[in-house]
């Protein structure tokens, strides 16, 4: 077990996480010159298409040092706010992390939040300068930044470049000199965390998991603790670039374990693994319940593939356990799940996993967020509102709170006043300004969560240039002037476009969805009125003009009468038709209510 260093990659997005990963693999002789491409352990199209790490991948090296031979089990991890739920189980599952920087950005926020995290859980931190190749680096100044925000020596600093392979033979030594070899009893009973799964159509569920205490063997009889189902152990291994079976993984190692389950529910994330014949009586504390910030509605385009849907969330669940959803039904779509997501880019990400990986073309209603009513009959009873339809009637609302959170944004001092505009847009308040050098700026506000679930982070995003990075915590509940805004399409409310905005926002926004509607509904026989209303008062009303038919043309010469009777017939028929006519609303209408101001 003292060869043994388990370690993860923390960084902000785009620091060079996976590329310095790659050259790991290729120092360690893990992979073959056949194997190897750039980004090799994101094994997901979507991650090679975005660029992006989406899942945390683990994988196991082998490497000589003094003349002993060691074991590595690296864990590479996202960068995105959004997966950040992917780096803390991570963490977990390690001793050491490899702290990057990149060399021309410096630190960003997810940096902090991520080392944060690390720290929490006690890991030795290496601190590693990437991309000082690059003729915008800056490594002296960068290192400065380093030590403030780690208080250690300028000289514990490893410079590296993921691009040429520049310093990897270093990090490698650090990993071993400085990460603790993990604690373990192999003569206690056995313990182990489970900290992913995946799952196989051929073999059922994988399951990845860290062994604590004790040994796991092929054929052992085993126990999951949190459902209490028992288990043979079909196959055991490590993960290498392919799993590779073994007889049995010891305490302090990482591995796989197959047991042919099935059903995905079966497997908890954060559950401990023991021996059915000899339990241990200690269950590892799991990881917290994760905190949806985003929530929107799933349904299938066909109510008839809704059980097929429900597998399909059950197994993305296994592989993503940052997605949270229960059923709902809606009068406009039917059946269909409400579905809690870590931001935006998760909830794109979730779509995008569907419709590649099962199939399943899916409608996404316009997101929002949990809000707390109160009643003037129960004034201290919580109603929970996950959907504008579950809003209390306004002659008995006593008042509605709204989830606030703690915005940090870390940008370069020429764009805080773009930033802060931004921010005041988006009824922020703040709190704080705190310059980190000259040229570097954190500011901190309070701000309704709704108010950062549609557009804030694209928008931050270019009046920055793409230099501010944002990261976030929820606060607490404050009370909030919030109406209900229904769409009307034809006098029909339709409940998926329903939204809970604030007050001073509802005019202008109601007027937006309904000029953007009018563009994407296609046009029928009839005018079709787009409305958006708070209660019984409209506030903002569209036409959607109707395709006319040319009824006249037949009529040439003779008296006017005849025209205006068939076209008083015609008026008839448009009247009656509007009444019986139904509108389609096309996907992309649900999907463009989140891009108003495109």
């Amino acid at each position: 077990m003292k060869n043994i260093r388990n370690f993860c990659i923390i960084a902000h997005i785009d620091h060079g996480k996976s590329t310095l990963a790659d050259r790991l693999l290729e120092y360690t002789n893990t992979i073959t010159d056949r194997e190897r491409k750039d980004q090799l352990l994101d094994n997901m199209d979507l991650e090679r298409e975005r660029g992006i790490t989406i899942k945390s991948h683990a994988i196991q090296m082998d490497y000589a040092y003094e003349g002993e031979q060691y074991v590595l089990n690296l864990i590479d991890t996202p960068g995105h706010v959004d997966f950040s739920y992917e780096v803390s189980r991570s963490i977990a599952a390690c001793e050491g992390a490899l702290l990057i920087v990149d060399a021309a950005q410096s630190i960003q926020a997810q940096t902090i939040s991520n080392l944060y995290l690390a720290l929490d859980n006690d890991l030795e931190i290496i601190p590693v300068l990437n991309k000082v190749d690059l003729p915008s680096a800056n490594p002296e100044e960068v290192t400065d930044d380093i030590v403030e925000l780690l208080g250690c020596k300028p000289e514990e600093v490893l410079h590296a470049s993921g691009k040429t392979g520049f310093g990897i033979d270093e990090i490698l030594k650090a990993i071993i000199k400085t990460v603790p070899a993990p604690k373990g009893n192999l003569d206690e009973p056995l313990q182990a965390l489970i900290f992913d799964s995946v799952y196989n159509s051929y073999r059922g569920v994988e399951t990845y998991f860290r062994v604590i205490n004790g040994e796991i063997k092929k054929g052992q009889r085993i126990k999951f603790m949190a459902t209490n189902n028992e288990y043979f152990a079909d196959e055991v291994g490590t993960l290498k670039l392919n799993q590779e079976p073994k007889k049995s993984i010891k305490a302090g190692d990482v591995g796989y374990l197959i047991t042919g389950i099935k059903t995905a529910s079966e497997v908890k994330v954060g559950d401990t693994i023991t021996d059915a014949a000899k339990p241990t009586q200690n269950q590892i504390e799991g990881f917290e319940d994760v905190k949806p910030m985003v929530f929107a509605g799933i349904y299938p385009v066909d109510t008839e593939d809704y059980e097929e849907l429900r597998n399909s969330m059950e197994k993305l669940q296994l592989n993503d356990a940052s997605l949270v959803f229960v059923p709902e039904s809606s009068a406009a779509l039917g059946f269909g799940f409400r579905c809690g997501f870590l931001g935006m880019l998760h909830l794109e990400i979730i779509q995008e996993r569907l419709e590649r990986e099962f199939d399943m073309t899916v409608i996404t209603t316009v997101p929002n967020v949990s809000y707390h009513a109160f009643t003037n009959k129960k004034p201290d009873e919580v109603i929970l509102v996950n959907n504008p339809s579950d809003l209390p009637d306004p002659s008995t609302l006593n008042r509605v709170e709204e989830p606030y959170i703690k915005a940090s944004i870390i940008t370069k001092s020429d764009f805080v006043g773009a930033v802060m505009s931004l921010c005041i847009e988006k009824r922020g308040e703040i709190t704080n300004q705190n310059y980190l050098t000259p040229e570097r700026v954190e500011l901190s506000f309070d701000m309704p969560l709704s108010e950062i679930v549609f557009d804030f982070y694209d928008r931050l995003k270019t009046v920055s240039k793409g230099y501010a990075s944002f990261d976030y915590h929820p606060i607490g509940m404050r009370s909030s002037k919030l109406v209900k805004v229904d769409l009307l399409l034809n006098a029909q409310p339709v409940d998926a476009l329903s939204a809970l905005l604030h007050a001073d926002n509802a005019y202008n926004i109601g007027k937006k969805i309904c000029e953007k509607l009018r563009q994407l509904i296609p046009r029928q026989q009839f005018d079709i009125p787009i409305q958006a209303a708070i209660g019984a008062k409209i506030i903002a009303r569209e036409t959607i003009k109707a395709l006319r038919k040319d009824v006249t043309a037949k009529c040439y010469g003779g008296d006017i009468s005849r025209k205006r009777k068939l076209l008083e017939k015609q008026k008839k028929g448009k009247k009656r038709m509007r009444q019986v006519g139904n509108v389609e609303i096309p996907q992309e209408a649900f999907m463009a209510v989140l891009k108003l101001n495109d």
